[in-house]
Formats: structure tokens, C-alpha cells, sequence
């Protein structure tokens, strides 16, 4: 069989789209204007976005504090790009560690409470490095079912085994602990905030569990900073900094940048930066990305208000969209979902938004059981009161147009 064959049949083979759990090809959804997916924005200053010269409302983004339009946050950016460049050409292992790297790791050591942090060219790799360098043959990483694709793409590249429990199941996770050789490292991994329900992980339990059977417990915190716990994140929201060994952290969200971080103990950050390969082969973080992080955090520290508003924003927001009618699951953050169930018309409910001037994201099998299917609304602390009525307005028309309030 031609390798490409099911690239072809991908795109306008029904068949082949439903094999692989989407409800139509992409070439239908396309035909019946209903494809949510890679639209190009003209803009996205903050709280609107422009696409095809058309301002819709912005909820579909994780720029929780509204900071990719703070003017430190912008002005750091540019001085950085003016002073070294746009890029570092080289890995941080030979020649691509700034001295900027290295402060912006102290500061986010001390920010999330941690001894060392150890920061990458994008999140996604931060997993995929921590856990293929921390997890051998004979070890054992216990993942959350409705961890991020990265924790799994991780698991896969390390040499260890992957387990799974049931999404907040912590009997289930016992009775996984329970069964794991003494003799193997064991490390648990969950998201503290959901990206796509906008639950929190259950933390002092998590943290009680591992401490019961000799587990490490890391976090990947990407979407709790800057909306948890005053913004240092869900550990420090709970008050476990002693109890857990390692806090992961993106800047694609609240830091209005892009990268990411691992934090931990000194010896074992020390360890990741030596092993990890996504680490020592790929270009370092560029200089105006690292100023931009480093001025996000003097923001943070400077105006704590941001994160009690998107909170207020988000609160209501629930309120909100359950008085309509809408399924918005056990959220406790700034990300909403709302639940559907049916495929065909989450993507109706999306264009209908989407035409009456709000945007938001589209989740769909597979990234979630097709019964399961929802969109995923997220908020910002400059949003205002007279955007976010305005999306009510919307969703109680649409909802009422596609019958699902």
C-alpha cells in the first residue's frame, strides 16, 4: 500500500474520516460551511480578534491577564529583538544560553516556590524532555486520562511504562499504585487545570496517594498560573509547594509569549538539562520571547487584580451560560466548556456564534469522546462587562436556534 493513500482519502473520503472518529471529512464540513478549524486571523489585539476584516469577540484564547497587549509586556519584546536579535541560533547546551535564560529561570524558580527551573523553547517539549529523561526502563509514569497530548507524547518517548487512571478517579489511581512493583520509579503526572473541562485536579489527594506509596507527583500547571492561587498556580493554590516534586509551566498563556519550564529540585533540574533531548537539540527560547516572560512576571507581581477579574469574568460567565440552559461541567476557572454531545451540532452552534460576531473553540472527537463534544469558551481579565453580556445575548439565540436550551 502507497504510504500517502490515506493522506488522500483523509481530506475527502468520508470512510477514512470516520475511521479515525471525526464525523465528516474535512472536505464536507468545508462544503456544508462548517470547518472551525485553522481560520486565519487578520488580528488578535486582546479581546476582539479581526478575520476577513470582520471584529468578533475573543473567547477562544488563553491570554488569561490580557498581557499580550500590555504596553512593558510589548516594549520589553521589541528592546529584546533590538539587543540580541531574533534568534539564538544554537541549543542551550552550547551556544544558545543568555544570561536572560538564566534570570528569567531564577525568577520563576522563586515565583512558583521551587529550588531550580530549567526553561524551554515551547511547552510541549518541556514534557516530552522531562519525562523521557527522568523515566527509564523498569519506571512508570501514572497519567490522568484527560491529561494534555504532550504528558502522552512524553510517556511515549520515555523508555518507561505508561499507566492511566480514570480523570479525577483517585480510587482508581490507588488501586494503580497499589499494583506497581515497589522496586519501580514511580511518577504521577496531571494537569492542574484541565485544558478543555476547566477542572482542577484534586492536588492534596493526589499528593497524599504518592506520599502513601513512594511516587513522585509533577504537575503540569500550564493553565493554572496566572489564574490560580493569587497566579503562582494550582500547587501554590492548594498550598502543596513541599509536597510536590515537579511544576511545569508554559508561557503561551498567561505569560503572553510562547516556551515553557520544568521546576523542581536542584539536582533534578540539573539532571533534566543534561539528558533532555528535546532540550539539548532544538534552538534555545529567543531573547524577545524570554524579555516578554520576564515583563509578564513583573506585571503579574505588580497587578494581582488580574487574576481576581478573570476569575470575576469567569464566574459569572458560568452563572450565566447554566441559567441559559447550557452544560458547562464541574469548571472552576477561567476555562467554561460547554457540553453538547452531538458532533454536527457543536459545529452548528460554532458557526451560528461565530457569524453573530463571537469566537470561540471547537472539541471534537478525537481529542474527546464523541459524546463528549463541546466548545471551549476562555477568559481574559480585560475583558468587559458589556463584551461578555454581549456573548449571553448571542449564546441564548443560538442555543435557542439549534434547540440545545
Amino acid at each position: 500500500m502507497d504510504l500517502f493513500e490515506k493522506c488522500r482519502g483523509f481530506f475527502s473520503d468520508p470512510a477514512v474520516a470516520h475511521a479515525m472518529g471525526y464525523p465528516a471529512s474535512p472536505h464536507e464540513v468545508q462544503e456544508m460551511g462548517l470547518y472551525p478549524f485553522f481560520i486565519p486571523l487578520d488580528n488578535a489585539e486582546g479581546t476582539e480578534a479581526t478575520i476577513g476584516g470582520r471584529r468578533l469577540i475573543m473567547i477562544g484564547s488563553n491570554n488569561y491577564l490580557g498581557l499580550t497587549t500590555h504596553p512593558k509586556v510589548r516594549e520589553a519584546a521589541i528592546a529584546a529583538i533590538r539587543e540580541f536579535g531574533p534568534s539564538c541560533t544554537g541549543s542551550r547546551f552550547l551556544n544558545g544560553t543568555l544570561a536572560l535564560h538564566e534570570e528569567l529561570e531564577e525568577r520563576l524558580a522563586r515565583f512558583v516556590g521551587m529550588e531550580k527551573a530549567l526553561v524551554f523553547s515551547t511547552g510541549y517539549q518541556t514534557n516530552l524532555g522531562t519525562l523521557s529523561a527522568l523515566v527509564g526502563r523498569g519506571d512508570v509514569i501514572i497519567g490522568d486520562r484527560e491529561n494534555h497530548a504532550s504528558l502522552v507524547d512524553g510517556a511515549r518517548l520515555a523508555f518507561g511504562r505508561l499507566l492511566r487512571f480514570r480523570h479525577n478517579d483517585m480510587s482508581d489511581l490507588e488501586r494503580i499504585l497499589r499494583s506497581v512493583p515497589a522496586t519501580a520509579g514511580k511518577l504521577v503526572v496531571v494537569d492542574g487545570v484541565f485544558s478543555m473541562s476547566g477542572e482542577v485536579a484534586p492536588l492534596p489527594e493526589l499528593a497524599a496517594l504518592c506520599h502513601k506509596y513512594g511516587a513522585r507527583l509533577m504537575v503540569d500547571d500550564a493553565h493554572g498560573l496566572g489564574t490560580m492561587g493569587q497566579g503562582h498556580g494550582t500547587v501554590a493554590h492548594f498550598g502543596l509547594t513541599d509536597k510536590v516534586d515537579l511544576i511545569m509551566g508554559t508561557f503561551s498563556k498567561s505569560f503572553a509569549s510562547i516556551g515553557g519550564f520544568i521546576a523542581g529540585e536542584k539536582s533534578t533540574i540539573h539532571w533534566i538539562k543534561h539528558t533532555a533531548r528535546p532540550l539539548i537539540f532544538s534552538a534555545s527560547l529567543p531573547a524577545p520571547n524570554v524579555a516578554a516572560v520576564l515583563a509578564a512576571l513583573d506585571v503579574m507581581e505588580a497587578e494581582p487584580q488580574r487574576v481576581d477579574r478573570v476569575n470575576a469574568i469567569a464566574a459569572r460567565m458560568r452563572r450565566g451560560y447554566r441559567e441559559l440552559g447550557f452544560d458547562v461541567g464541574k469548571s472552576e476557572t477561567p476555562i467554561v466548556p460547554i457540553f453538547i454531545g452531538d458532533q454536527m451540532k457543536t459545529m452548528q452552534l460554532w458557526k451560528g456564534l461565530f457569524d453573530a460576531g463571537v469566537y470561540t473553540n471547537v472539541a471534537l472527537s478525537p481529542a474527546v469522546p464523541a459524546d463528549a463534544s463541546l466548545l471551549r469558551t476562555s477568559y481574559m481579565a480585560t475583558h468587559t462587562d458589556a463584551q461578555m453580556e454581549r456573548v449571553l445575548e448571542v449564546f441564548a439565540r443560538q442555543g435557542e436556534k439549534y434547540g440545545l436550551i
